[in-house]
């Protein structure tokens, strides 16, 4: 199970028993944010893309929306998110739980700007009813991304 491969890549460190398992789902921004009794835009949102043929998650803050120009610009090539259908063989978890911690080692992670505005988010933790609370400084140390990107409106 996703959510366990989750809890052990947090083992020994100081996110370690910090997985918060809902009762109800988190699967979208709306769910996560109701379930978690915070804002939707505090929901870090794992976007799922193919560059030449390639999978990359892009974090978002929850209310972003992809830019295409400015995706095109970062990534040389046109957005195209995983199908549905793919994103767990693509990236390790299922969708309404895709995070960037435990996932296959070729995904590249990128953390978009617009999360910047908050002190803490909440990334899914590879279950639909689970998330975890870290600060901005924790999400670049334990996503292992390859850097910021600014592809929101």
């Amino acid at each position: 199970m996703a959510i366990e491969k989750v809890k052990e890549y947090f083992a020994g460190t100081e996110l370690e028993g910090k997985v918060i398992e809902l009762e109800q789902s988190s699967a979208t921004v709306d769910l996560a944010a109701e379930a978690l009794h915070t804002e939707p835009d505090r929901i870090a949102k794992s976007l799922s893309f193919l560059v030449d043929d390639r999978p990359v998650l892009v974090i978002v803050s929850g209310r972003a929306r992809i830019d295409n120009k400015k995706y095109k610009e970062q990534f040389h090539k046109k957005a195209s998110m995983i199908q549905f259908d793919d994103v767990e063989r693509y990236i390790g978890h299922a969708p309404g739980g895709v995070c960037p911690f435990a996932i296959h080692d070729d995904v590249e992670v990128w953390l978009d700007v617009s999360l910047r505005k908050h002190e803490t988010v909440f990334p899914a933790a590879g279950s639909s009813n689970s998330a975890i609370e870290m600060t901005i400084d924790q999400m670049e140390r334990f996503t292992h991304s390859k850097g910021w990107v600014d592809v929101c409106k």
